[in-house]
């Protein structure tokens, strides 16, 4: 994964999102803000991101998203339904029209035989009601590459639900 791929990305998102008059909200977990400060690298983004919510405990994606705790008690916070749920509270906390939510475990421990080191979940929804959600298993190929991975997929996710394609 290159800076270049997700740098392109991150524009290419930008793009359709300004076409479309379209707001975007990031929640993330294992990826720190990555996925927000990718977008913000790209000079003006200010028009289209709204906020990025940055959830890695469990308390704040409870206090900041509204995720709720049977949810994590009975799933986990690596799981598709914690990322459905944050991107839900994402949506509910801002005014914005598109959400990318991210959760797992980058590494190098924190991994299990059920959730391995590597295993991310991810979700996008939009305001109209629009969802999808993918489940990636990187492996164990180090904390910087899975969390490289798993912004170069939000954004592309992001892409997908801006421009309207088949999903």
């Amino acid at each position: 994964m290159t800076d270049d791929i997700i740098r392109d990305t991150a524009t290419r998102v930008l793009a359709a999102c300004r076409v479309h008059g379209l707001k975007v909200a990031t929640a993330e977990s294992c990826t720190g803000g990555l996925v927000a400060g990718a977008l913000t690298e790209i000079p003006c983004s200010s028009d289209v991101l709204d906020r990025g919510f940055v959830t890695y405990s469990n308390a704040a994606k409870e206090a900041m998203l509204g995720v709720p705790t049977s949810i994590l008690e009975r799933h986990g916070a690596v799981s598709g339904e914690t990322a459905d749920a944050m991107a839900t509270g994402a949506l509910a906390m801002s005014n914005v029209d598109l959400v990318v939510a991210i959760t797992g475990i980058a590494g190098p421990g924190g991994g299990s035989a059920e959730k391995p080191v590597g295993l991310v979940h991810f979700a996008a929804a939009t305001r109209d009601g629009r969802r999808l959600h993918r489940e990636k298993r990187y492996g164990d190929i180090g904390r910087s590459r899975v969390r490289a991975y798993a912004v170069a997929e939000a954004l592309a996710m992001l892409e997908v639900m801006a421009t309207g394609a088949q999903i």
